[in-house]
């Protein structure tokens, strides 16, 4: 088929591609001429794991498009995704103003049957607007909009698009239904369901998975806490409830939060959806309270180890993504962590194997950067570990405390077992468990 995909961000970028792969010319449209060319070319502007190496293929092969010019995208297209950004406002609400103006050029270009397709992730109600702008701009109803959230995960976003759980496709009309179901046959071979629902209970849906799995992380970081107080053991918790097949274990790893562009935004714009109908959401109100202060108990502990002794200190930081296998530092817990540092007069020095060109940006020249997780560390007198890079998994411990002017570790996702930094003479400290204070 014919698709268009305008915006290519992080999502409209991955499906746009996804799609191609499976047979489909697509043409990618966006407004930002750099991003554009560069992706000619068969560079990919993130870090996502095997997208360039399908960008460069899809274009060779002649499947996949790039192009700034927007009107005849839409007009060579049978369907039309709209992927652009919804970044949240200054009073935390979803912006759609893109998703709109594209509404527009799509109404005014309107000549024959198309398929418009929500893939950003929007408020309920967003596609019965994008209907009615539609339909105001061009006079037509040789039209469907069609409600189709994606589930990808930053960091395995490829491998979620082409072999998803489920593929959830909101609308009321059969013919609108049986062609999206044409185009994600190919990705659900492994009987994965193709899920049939109303516009608005689609766009719900999206809210929904992201904030209840924001809940299980801001759940079992509440928990850690706790087990710290009292003195249980986080790791042993979690196991005795994680094979409870009810609750299993993905997403409840303690650590310092949740972050990037999905979890915080879209709590937060479902909050603010329930409160436009008088309703308040006290739950997600507390998944977003423990998270912003679960990346600040970090820096508490660091202040309750040195002290006022911490003005003037290195501190080695490994990982700045907010998640590994991604360059993305949007809301990464890392700019808290490192801000809250340097706030106490101390010294940071930062690694990360992909987020150090954006973090660069972001710090700029009030922090120093590692050429390698070892050379990080020299000098410091602690390390604190954000990003659960796996390189960071198996550190040659000796030669780590041979570089560490003080043998401190802070754990943000406990990546070692305690009792092997007490062989190894650590001062350790981890999320959920007791801290070990070494001898030496």
């Amino acid at each position: 088929m014919n698709i268009c995909v305008i915006g290519v961000g992080y999502v409209g970028m991955v499906a746009g591609t996804c799609l191609a792969e499976s047979g489909n010319d697509v043409c990618c449209a966006d407004i930002d001429k750099a991003k554009i060319d560069m992706l000619k070319r068969g560079k990919v502007p993130i870090y996502e794991p095997g997208l360039e190496e399908l960008v460069s293929r899809n274009l060779k092969e002649g499947r996949l498009q790039f192009t700034t010019n927007l009107d005849q995208a839409i007009s060579g297209a049978e369907i039309i995704f709209l992927a652009v950004g919804t970044p949240p406002a200054k009073d935390g609400a979803a912006d759609l103003s893109a998703v709109y103006e594209v509404a527009r050029r799509i109404g005014r270009s309107l000549k024959s049957y198309k398929i418009v397709v929500d893939k950003s992730t929007v408020p309920v109600g967003t596609g019965d607007e994008v209907e009615r702008i539609i339909r105001e701009e061009s006079g037509s109803e040789t039209f469907d909009v069609v409600s189709n959230p994606e589930f990808m995960k930053e960091g395995a976003a490829v491998d979620d698009f082409m072999k998803p759980d489920r593929v959830v496709l909101g609308t009321s009309s059969d013919r609108a239904f049986e062609v999206m179901k044409l185009i994600y046959e190919p990705f659900v071979r492994n009987e994965n369901p193709i899920i049939r629902m109303d516009r608005r209970s689609a766009e719900m849906t999206k809210y929904a998975a992201n904030s209840m799995l924001a809940t299980k992380i801001s759940f079992i970081n509440e928990m850690a806490n706790i087990c710290e107080i009292v003195g249980a053991d986080i790791d042993a918790v979690r196991r005795g409830i994680g094979f409870d097949k009810r609750i299993g274990f993905q997403f409840l790893f303690p650590g310092v939060g949740y972050g990037g562009s999905c979890f915080p935004k879209d709590v937060d714009a479902l909050v603010r959806t329930a409160a436009s109908v008088d309703y308040d959401s006290r739950v997600l109100r507390a998944v977003t309270e423990v998270n912003r202060d679960q990346r600040l108990r970090v820096v508490a502990r660091i202040r309750g180890h040195f002290g006022r002794k911490i003005r003037g200190k290195l501190i080695a930081v490994w990982g700045l993504a907010f998640k590994p296998n991604t360059d993305d530092m949007r809301e990464a817990p890392s700019v808290e962590i490192i801000n809250g540092l340097l706030a106490m007069g101390a010294k940071v020095c930062a690694y990360d194997p992909v987020a150090m060109p954006p973090a660069k940006k972001i710090f700029r020249n009030t922090i120093s950067f590692g050429k390698n997780p070892y050379d990080t560390v020299k000098g410091a007198s602690a390390m604190v570990i954000i990003t659960e890079w796996n390189e960071f998994r198996r550190p040659n411990f000796t030669r780590l405390k041979e570089l560490l002017k003080e043998p401190v570790v802070f754990d943000g996702r406990n990546l070692y077992e305690p009792s092997l930094m007490k062989t190894l003479g650590f001062h350790y400290y981890s999320v959920g468990r007791k801290p070990i204070k070494s001898a030496e």
